[in-house]
């Protein structure tokens, strides 16, 4: 694989990890960080950098959402935890958006309240950020 074609899989494989769709980055990360080919922090800057877009960008669905449906239409239960959460803690919250299954609906949920977005995307940011420094850190 191409120096710059390893590194925009990994920016694509971050961005579809954060939306709603499945993906695989910490895998992809992983493997690329074995194969000794890109300074491990190229790597950490480019699927932090397509992992926090993409929950960006679902944050935004969330925001556009809420226009057309009320809160109380909020039915799955990782929906409601997602919901608790963000009224407890507010933007802090979504330091968690990189956990697997609340971390999309918490990204979704926290446009759906319409928090403070530039808050939100730093803590977005923030979040996804640690948890690829720690795959680094580990490998």
């Amino acid at each position: 694989m191409s120096e710059d074609l390893s590194l925009s899989a990994l920016f694509i494989s971050g961005f579809v990890s954060a939306t709603l769709l499945p993906g695989g980055s910490e895998v992809l990360l992983a493997w690329q960080l074995s194969q000794d080919v890109h300074n491990p922090w190229s790597l950490w800057a480019a699927v932090t950098a397509g992992n926090a877009l993409g929950g960006i960008v679902t944050f935004l669905m969330g925001w556009g959402i809420a226009h057309y449906y009320p809160l109380r239409a909020l039915s799955s239960p990782r929906q409601q935890q997602a919901q608790r959460w963000l009224t407890q803690y507010g933007p802090v919250a979504l330091l968690m958006s990189w956990v697997p299954l609340i971390g999309d609906p918490l990204c979704l949920v926290a446009g759906w309240l319409k928090t403070n977005f530039w808050l939100s995307v730093l803590m977005i940011t923030l979040g996804k950020a640690i948890r690829y420094l720690i795959i680094v850190g580990v490998i």
